[in-house]
């Protein structure tokens, strides 16, 4: 039997929807609370309305969607909007996401993206070049990332932010979570003594809030709005928009 189908056993139903098995949540364990993991699926979808505009003619590129809690915060609040897209480098959250969510809801798609990462996908293809990701120029209205760039080492980060100023429409909308501090180096991996005890390749990514705001200006972009740590972990988040 195969891990998707094992945990195809196991997935709770809340309300008229499947949850992620707990072994898929990740994020902090307050996520292995059913409606704890449903309420926050519906609050970043809520968040999302009031502070980027989401409507049902948005287009939404959701990077990191891991197994589907924006997808499904969106569906609950709004039921179809115009695109959404889920992108991930991990199989199994792809997996379970196609056999849970767009199967019942195809106009939301979730596609694998076999890109580098030393945490999460070490046989992946390197962005040593930058990243062309297969959408349209001005395809997307929001891109959303949740504790993503939180495990993505600077030169990753800046080929995705290039990209987000590609396919996204002028004035497109960005949110993200990120560990950002001020009077930092521009970047550290798993720095010490800080919030928690960091392991493993790329647990911890904190940036210098300097920096990031220099990165996103020189990509097209201005940080409207930072929310200093108030997202998982402590991490802050962060509204952006295109300029122009």
């Amino acid at each position: 039997m195969t891990a998707i189908s094992k945990a195809r056993l196991v997935c709770p139903k809340y309300g008229r929807f499947y949850l992620p098995p707990k072994e898929l949540r990740p994020c902090g364990d307050e996520f292995q609370d059913d409606k704890f993991y449903f309420d926050s699926a519906r609050n970043e979808a809520i968040r999302l309305r009031e502070r980027l505009g989401l409507s049902e003619k948005s287009s939404v590129l959701d990077v990191g969607c891991g197994v589907g809690r924006l997808a499904t915060g969106i569906i609950d609040v709004f039921g179809e909007i115009h695109k959404y897209r889920g992108l991930d480098i991990c199989p199994c959250y792809i997996k379970w996401c196609r056999q849970f969510i767009a199967s019942e809801h195809p106009e939301y798609q979730f596609i694998l993206l076999d890109m580098y990462n030393e945490r999460y996908n070490k046989t992946g293809v390197r962005a040593d070049s930058g990243i062309n990701l297969s959408f349209s120029d001005g395809e997307f209205d929001i891109v959303y990332l949740y504790s993503v760039f939180s495990h993505m080492v600077k030169e990753d980060v800046e080929h995705y932010v290039k990209e987000f100023g590609r396919i996204l429409a002028p004035e497109g909308k960005v949110f993200i979570t990120a560990f950002i501090e001020e009077g930092v180096p521009e970047m550290t991996i798993n720095p010490e003594n800080y919030r928690l005890n960091w392991n493993g390749a790329l647990h911890c990514v904190r940036y210098d809030k300097s920096y990031f705001e220099r990165m996103l200006a020189s990509n097209g972009f201005i940080l409207d709005h930072f929310d200093y740590e108030k997202e998982t972990d402590g991490q802050s988040g962060l509204y952006i928009s295109k300029i122009g």
